[in-house]
């Protein structure tokens, strides 16, 4: 199976439950023992689907969370109305966590209580860009080698008549709100490039980006807004665990096709010059979901900096990358980069290791690359990668808030782990051993109160942004 199901756009499934039918007035959610009156510590309801898809709320059961290893009760103060443009997915060869309020514990369902032989699975949300997990879906595997589809997973569950997403917003703009990309302004863009650039191989990459995988930074590419994606390498120096453009090990399958050749230079500076001096505050970036790390394509990027630069100084020129080579990131510096986002799941070696498996580089080389991004005075962003319960525990926190005194960092943007949480944190544990959670809102404030200059967000910048 390439996807996890993706559920229809229905609130929820219409049918009838055992006799009872779930869009009906329903009786206020059953609370704790010793839990407060007060309504947002209520705990919100399980949903789960069936082998259909078809997703339905158990109102004898609260949802189910997981921070790391431990399981938790969702309540509407650990929760927000999901977020417009997020997806539920169920998920396969597995079996959902819930907690029985007949019971008072939690437990693993085989079927559907309602209706016994009904095989039924957890259900989980891809939270919209700009959201970043607080906790995971509770799940438990039917396979011990079968690993989940390569998407993040958050915890999900249902009150008030609405899914609840348990998710932080760490950035409100609406730069892949999929609202405001009108579907015939994205083909208008497209066939006027096709005119002006016939021959431009480029050009015909991102219109199958935008056109056959809805990329949003694709779509902004060809509506002429925020931030346009150039990817340029088919290979890459990493093995990362969850890599989605190449899968050769185990069960898993790559969401995207990664870009097959390595433009030219001019097919480059064309793709950027068509943006960045006619979007205000406009941003060109290399390093895409559909390619390799654009580093190891440097020896194109170099001469295609300078012929952008040459041509204009408007807007912002970003490498999302793993920063493995730290002496070619430094050329394209010189060369006309102006930001640098590195991406990372630990600033421990050891765990930094473990995920994205370097094959021709080391954690140093990493780090080197971002002295020398700070020394050159160039913007520094950390793709921080999380996984509720490793991300937020008390050994990595440490370490972050380290790294954070002894690096120029200026931004963390945060970003959900696209890997299954349990196979994730199987691999940490065996390099770092378990550590206490202590909460990612609350991590995240703690980090604004000692570094108040730090920047939190989903987004790379434009350079009007970067020291607001």
């Amino acid at each position: 199976m390439k996807h996890s199901k993706n559920i229809n756009k229905k609130k929820i499934n219409k049918s009838n439950i055992n006799g009872r039918n779930i869009n009906e007035k329903k009786q206020p959610a059953k609370k704790l023992r010793g839990k407060t009156d007060t309504t947002d510590y209520l705990p919100l309801n399980a949903v789960v689907a069936n082998k259909n898809g078809d997703i339905f709320e158990l109102e004898d059961y609260g949802a189910a969370a997981m921070s790391g290893n431990e399981l938790v009760l969702m309540t509407r103060a650990q929760a927000i109305d999901m977020p417009h443009g997020s997806e539920l997915m169920m998920l396969p060869s597995t079996k959902p966590l819930v907690f029985s309020f007949d019971k008072g514990k939690f437990e693993v369902l085989h079927e559907n209580p309602y209706q016994p032989g009904e095989e039924i699975f957890p259900v989980a949300v891809f939270n919209s860009p700009g959201y970043v997990n607080r906790y995971f879906c509770a799940y438990e595997h039917c396979e011990s080698d079968y690993i989940l589809p390569l998407f993040s997973y958050g915890a999900c569950g249902w009150g008030d008549g609405e899914f609840m997403s348990a998710a932080l917003c760490v950035d409100t703009e609406p730069r892949q709100d999929l609202r405001l990309m009108p579907h015939e302004g994205i083909v208008s863009g497209v066939e006027a490039m096709r005119l002006k650039y016939s021959e431009n191989r480029l050009m015909r990459h991102l219109e199958k980006c935008a056109l056959s995988y809805g990329c949003p930074a694709a779509k902004n590419f060809f509506l002429g807004r925020y931030e346009a994606p150039i990817p340029t390498s088919k290979i890459c120096n990493a093995n990362c665990l969850g890599c989605i453009s190449l899968q050769i090990e185990n069960n898993l399958m790559a969401c995207q096709d990664r870009i097959s050749f390595v433009p030219e230079p001019l097919e480059i500076a064309q793709v950027a010059l068509e943006h960045l001096p006619k979007v205000k505050n406009s941003v060109a970036s290399f390093g895409q979901g559909c390619e390799g790390d654009p580093l190891t394509a440097f020896h194109v990027i170099e001469p295609a900096l300078r012929i952008i630069r040459e041509k204009t100084d408007i807007g912002t020129i970003n490498m999302n990358t793993n920063a493995g080579m730290s002496d070619k990131l430094s050329r394209l510096f010189d060369a006309g980069l102006d930001s640098v986002r590195v991406s990372m799941n630990s600033v421990r070696e050891n765990c930094y290791t473990a995920y994205f498996r370097p094959r021709s580089y080391t954690y140093n080389d990493v780090l080197k690359s971002i002295e020398i991004a700070g020394n050159k005075g160039k913007f520094i962003s950390i793709n921080y990668l999380n996984c509720p319960g490793f991300t937020d525990s008390k050994q990595e926190f440490t370490a972050l808030k380290s790294f954070l005194r002894h690096y120029p960092v200026n931004m963390i943007q945060w970003r959900n782990m696209n890997y299954d949480p349990l196979k994730y944190l199987d691999t940490m544990e065996q390099v770092c051993g378990k550590s206490l959670a202590l909460g990612m809102d609350q991590i995240i404030i703690e980090l604004k109160k000692e570094f108040p200059k730090l920047i939190h967000g989903y987004f790379n910048p434009p350079k009007e942004f970067f020291y607001c």
